[in-house]
């Protein structure tokens, strides 16, 4: 899933403003949390960084996803987080005897969030930033000039009330973020952050496997579309409420960010790939989408319908031009995100689970071409 946050380059200069402020700023933020902020590598696994889209992950853009899992219904195809996740951390926390803010107000949470459907792109915002803290500091901003940039004090400030006020436009919204912003820091410091640690080192094995596969085998077979197509380099980040369901920005060629399901174990590190190719088809495919569909389609709903499958079934492309070889493992994978178990042909399959108009299959693959031409 893809999403920027402004429209053309301004995204880019709001996305670096943004973060080179709220790295340096002081006063009148929301006080720091006292847990001491995770490492870069918790895990302590030496991962490869002298070479394009290390893997990485990062504790801040972890945490405000589970925050959205836990009050989010997920309702969708390919789910936005990985099935069960909810259930899995309430009984974790109730093995620990841990009761936070967001449990006591994830009704009030959840009912605004059934109300405006435009909050899912707020998940987004966590890409932005480097730690918990420095996202804390720049929401607080926000609040404090209750999202009209005309209050801020200088041009910083208003460039980070304007990348707020995208996805929280009303007091209605503003008030939402208030309350899930607070609960969440509960929720880190009494919960998610012991928890976060906790999982990085049990996973450290998982982290090795991503990264010796992705940049020993895979990224070299993917990096010319990824070159061709403004996503030269950037972050590869492991993130453990995800599932078939990334999230990606770019904010320029090098300075892209793609996050993805943390496997969980080693012999299942492929996934991860699956789901970066599904990630990094996206633009190409919401554009084939966007072609080829009708106004009255587009007023419908239609477009927004289909380009979930569109960024399935052109994943399925990408890597049968590239990785032929992961093909039927990634057709089987986004089977199971779905719910489905084939029983036959697997791209009979995941083409019937995942249905899209010739026209906008056909138009991927010749983009696809066009881009990888020459290899």
């Amino acid at each position: 899933m893809t999403r920027t946050f402004l429209q053309g380059g301004r995204v880019v200069a709001l996305a670096i403003g943004a973060m080179a402020f709220v790295a340096g700023c002081g006063g009148g933020a929301q006080q720091q949390s006292a847990e001491t902020p995770a490492p870069a590598n918790p895990s302590g696994v030496a991962t490869t960084t002298n070479a394009p889209w290390p893997v990485k992950t990062r504790e801040q853009l972890d945490l405000w996803l589970h925050g959205f899992a836990m009050v989010q219904a997920d309702t969708t195809r390919v789910p936005f987080f990985r099935r069960g996740y909810r259930d899995q951390m309430v009984v974790e926390k109730n093995r620990r005897g841990v009761t936070t803010l967001l449990d006591q107000n994830r009704a009030q949470l959840a009912a605004r969030f059934a109300m405006n459907r435009n909050l899912v792109g707020a998940q987004f915002a966590a890409l932005y930033f480097g730690s918990w803290d420095e996202m804390q500091r720049a929401i607080a901003i926000f609040l404090q000039a209750q999202g009209d940039p005309g209050r801020a004090r200088d041009q910083q400030q208003q460039q980070i009330i304007a990348f707020f006020a995208q996805s929280f436009n009303t007091p209605a919204d503003r008030d939402w973020l208030e309350l899930f912003s607070r609960s969440l820091a509960d929720e880190y410091t009494k919960f998610y952050h012991e928890y976060w640690i906790q999982e990085q080192r049990a996973r450290g094995p998982v982290l090795a496997a991503v990264d010796s596969l992705w940049q020993g085998v895979y990224r070299p077979k993917f990096q010319t579309y990824l070159s061709r197509t403004q996503q030269e380099s950037g972050d590869f980040l492991l993130s453990l409420p995800l599932d078939g369901e990334g999230r990606t920005v770019s904010a320029g060629k090098r300075e892209n960010s793609i996050a993805v399901e943390f496997p969980e174990s080693p012999r299942q590190a492929v996934e991860a790939v699956y789901v970066f190719a599904h990630e990094a088809v996206g633009a190409v495919a919401n554009q084939a989408v966007i072609d080829n569909v009708t106004p009255a389609e587009r007023r419908e709903g239609r477009a927004d319908r289909m380009q979930s499958a569109a960024a399935v079934r052109g994943g399925a492309l990408l890597i049968q031009r590239v990785a032929p070889e992961l093909l039927d493992g990634y057709s089987r994978f986004y089977l199971r995100a779905a719910g489905v178990t084939p029983s036959g042909d697997v791209a009979a399959a995941l083409a019937s689970t995942f249905p899209i108009t010739d026209a906008i299959r056909d138009a991927i693959g010749r983009q696809l071409d066009t881009v990888l031409g020459g290899i």
